[in-house]
């Protein structure tokens, strides 16, 4: 009896130990690929192309937020704002929920005051005069080969801000917004 209970608590003490291991190992663990959020864009008015991680485990990286920031700038005037990391986050769960590897395709991103009000009184309608465009907390898109339904149906599964469904238009809004659909 006592060689088996011996034998139990030294397996336990060991597994203990190298639990400590495994923890202190997590934080490079994460370095090499562990808990990475990435995304791929492709601007569909730019024609710019961006692919990286802007995560790791809880940080978000500034370096890749800053250029995220920039590749979503007001295509009209080149302005860029500083987006809502948590839309990334979006993006990031839908393109899970979808299971693809498709990049998304940028329609819109941040829009300067002075651009929204031009489309707002331009275009006839369909373009809020207080957008979440303007605050960094928006952004429209659409990705090839999944359809607009079932992509409007995994950002409003994640109940995590405004999707908007624009089918004439070919696209879905996402924001980080109050949870609301139309």
């Amino acid at each position: 009896m006592r060689s088996s209970r011996r034998g139990f608590l030294g397996h336990g003490l060991r597994a203990v130990a190298a639990g400590g291991l495994v923890m202190q190992a997590a934080p490079a663990m994460a370095a090499f690929g562990y808990g990475q959020r990435r995304l791929s864009l492709d601007h569909l008015h730019t024609n710019e192309r961006l692919s990286l991680v802007y995560a790791v485990g809880e940080d978000f990286l500034p370096q890749s937020i800053s250029r995220l920031n920039y590749f979503l700038r007001d295509h009209y005037t080149g302005i860029a704002g500083i987006m809502d990391p948590r839309l990334y986050d979006i993006m990031h769960q839908v393109r899970g929920l979808l299971a693809t590897n498709a990049p998304f395709e940028i329609i819109s991103g941040y829009r300067s005051p002075a651009t929204n009000e031009r489309l707002r009184t331009t275009r006839g309608g369909g373009v809020a005069k207080q957008s979440l465009h303007t605050q960094g907390k928006a952004v429209d898109i659409r990705m090839t080969g999944v359809p607009l339904a079932e992509l409007r149906d995994a950002a409003k599964s994640l109940e995590a801000g405004g999707v908007g469904y624009y089918p004439r238009d070919n696209f879905v809004h996402i924001d980080t917004g109050r949870v609301r659909y139309w």
